[in-house]
């Protein structure tokens, strides 16, 4: 008969929610991928001359629907979603004109990514986020640039490198490769 979950010690029911959690983001994270694989016209997906170029620079790929989404995935697979989650909110934010909207994205985006309580909270030094703090109290298109620097040049050196040797790049890259073969052989 089972006793319940009450006569289980504490760390076992820690550790179980924790693996919960992981997978709850891995599965997550391949759900996302494959339903951008399957609803996204072929012609977004990137042919093997443009996969291969996305190993030039995070920008190239970032600049590719198809490179972005893969991105988000493995950073998901990693627990650091919010690195492109913060640096998408920020290009948006950047193209707002109206002052009104631009003040209550700024609050937002300083609440859920750069506040110490922050949900989502990105990985930047004190003195970034003091100066990201101050600049708020005034919202300009500029108020999160040094953040957003930051965070851009951590996933440049830190998870871009990674994401070029993972399984999901290797998977696109050899998807676009087989694809145009095969487009080939038909013509």
């Amino acid at each position: 008969m089972c006793r319940g979950l009450s006569s289980l010690p504490s760390n076992c029911l820690e550790r179980a929610k924790g693996i919960k959690t992981r997978l709850v983001i891995f599965l997550q994270s391949k759900r996302d991928f494959t339903r951008i694989k399957k609803s996204e016209n072929p012609k977004s997906r990137p042919s093997s001359d443009e996969a291969r170029k996305w190993r030039e620079s995070l920008d190239k790929m970032l600049a590719h629907p198809y490179g972005l989404a893969a991105f988000r995935a493995f950073l998901r697979s990693e627990y650091s979603e919010e690195n492109i989650e913060f640096w998408l909110a920020c290009e948006d934010y950047k193209k707002t004109k109206s002052p009104t909207k631009l003040a209550s994205k700024a609050k937002k985006i300083y609440s859920e990514f750069i506040d110490v309580q922050a949900p989502k909270e990105v990985n930047i030094d004190f003195q970034t986020r003091e100066l990201t703090r101050k600049n708020v109290l005034e919202p300009a298109p500029s108020c999160f640039n040094d953040a957003q620097k930051r965070i851009y040049s951590l996933m440049e050196r830190d998870s871009y490198p990674r994401f070029l040797r993972s399984k999901v790049y290797l998977d696109v890259l050899n998807q676009s490769q087989s694809n145009s073969q095969s487009q080939r052989r038909f013509s």
